[in-house]
């Protein structure tokens, strides 16, 4: 019962929320050409050839402008991040964040001796722990919330959610936005149940993907 109530109130959000007035007089064109630097990592559509870059194919443009807010100020700590970001306007951040935003994100795979654990975590929490399910926030195809903060994990590279989860275990990833929820949450997730959630939302895509 609860976990459907979760689900309509992720709904209604998601359905409620208003375009964002950053994006008002972007233009994903200019994001296009502003990339160029970023396909290194995060490949030439938005989709990572190194598990340890995130794609970005698909997030959410409003979760892109607030993480490229939070690099530039130092918020969010990466050395490499943080020198991308230190030349950018707020203006070229949201053209770059429509731009990503825009594109067709990748569908991954779980491997099968992952799968049970994975979505156990992701669609039931841990109870004994205290642990949430991630569908409350990041909903049943990961997909997240626009303009929640609750980013896009559908398709997200393993290697890329375990070094997250594992940084806001330890605190190294905290202090700004929603990384306090995060924080309370991977403190109690062990070594092997952040790999299998993380392998998890690899695999995980909206079912009208599977027929693209």
């Amino acid at each position: 019962m609860i976990v459907k109530s979760l689900l309509a109130l992720f709904i209604t959000l998601a359905a409620a929320l208003p375009a964002a007035a950053q994006f008002e007089n972007a233009d994903p064109m200019r994001g296009q050409n502003a990339a160029a630097v970023c396909a290194a990592c995060h490949g030439q559509k938005g989709n990572s050839m190194v598990g340890e870059y995130p794609n970005l194919a698909g997030q959410h443009p409003d979760y892109i402008y607030e993480q490229l807010q939070f690099y530039k100020s130092g918020e969010r700590n990466n050395a490499l991040m943080y020198g991308q970001a230190a030349g950018l306007d707020k203006q070229t951040m949201a053209d770059l964040a429509l731009y990503f935003a825009g594109l067709d994100a990748e569908i991954g795979e779980t491997p099968e001796e992952l799968l049970a654990t994975g979505r156990s975590i992701y669609m039931g929490g841990i109870d004994e722990k205290g642990v949430p399910a991630c569908v409350s926030c990041h909903g049943p195809a990961g997909m997240g919330v626009p303009s929640s903060g609750y980013p896009r994990l559908s398709g997200q590279k393993t290697e890329y959610t375990m070094d997250q989860l594992m940084l806001y275990r330890s605190g190294e990833r905290s202090g700004y936005g929603q990384a306090h929820v995060m924080n309370g949450i991977a403190t109690n997730l062990t070594d092997e149940e952040i790999q299998a959630v993380s392998a998890y939302v690899r695999g995980l895509y909206p079912a009208e993907m599977a027929a693209e």
